[in-house]
């Protein structure tokens, strides 16, 4: 008998994010919410949510200390997902409403204000999935919900082999976006699986069954 794949979602206090323990849960993972240290390092997966300013999540996660562990299980080839804001903290910088935030710096790039003429963006949206990507496996074709007026517009990250290129998916609103990335055990999503729908629980499922191969 397998076991499912442990996946922590890290609490460092970004609004409500019971809906991404619930949808972890329907799509075959053993899910809690924590801010337990260990349990954050030690599951076979982490999910950084993010809702809110981009300079108020990197004020909560420095505060919780949430990068120094995201970082640690990234070095240790751990996988690692974010989702929205969550992902957009991956990237060295936030500029929001005149503010200069610093970020992870996981990726180099800033993420700044969509170039469209309605903002949010809010609502669902297709995407094209890059060539390889195992989160999109099987709903390449699917709509998924965003919702937010930033984004990375553009990807400058340079991979040398042995390392494997990342898998970029894009989106356009008024103009193209990054909507998710793949890069290792560092993944990530600009759009809400847990609010997508059928096409949502099946990403997850997709990532989750990644963790099965990475932790056997």
């Amino acid at each position: 008998m397998t076991s499912k794949p442990l996946v922590a979602v890290l609490d460092y206090g970004s609004g409500n994010v019971h809906s991404a323990v619930k949808a972890l849960i329907e799509a075959g993972a053993d899910a809690r919410l924590t801010s337990d240290r260990s349990l954050l390092l030690d599951a076979d997966g982490l999910l950084v949510p993010g809702v809110g300013a981009y300079s108020a999540v990197m004020g909560a996660l420095n505060e919780s200390r949430g990068g120094e562990i995201i970082d640690r299980r990234l070095a240790g080839g751990r996988p690692v997902l974010g989702i929205c804001v969550g992902m957009q903290v991956m990237f060295e910088r936030g500029i929001e409403r005149g503010a200069d935030t610093e970020g992870l710096g996981e990726w180099p790039g800033t993420v700044a204000e969509l170039e469209a003429p309605v903002l949010p963006h809010m609502g669902w949206n297709t995407v094209a999935s890059g060539a390889g990507s195992r989160l999109f496996d099987g709903i390449e074709n699917e709509r998924f919900y965003f919702v937010h007026s930033y984004a990375a517009q553009e990807w400058s990250l340079e991979v040398t082999p042995p390392f494997p290129e990342p898998v970029l998916t894009w989106c356009t609103y008024g103009a193209p976006f990054l909507a998710a990335v793949e890069n290792g055990p560092l993944s990530a999503t600009q759009f809400h699986p847990e609010k997508s729908g059928e096409a949502g629980i099946r990403l997850l499922a997709n990532w989750i069954d990644g963790l099965r191969t990475t932790t056997v």
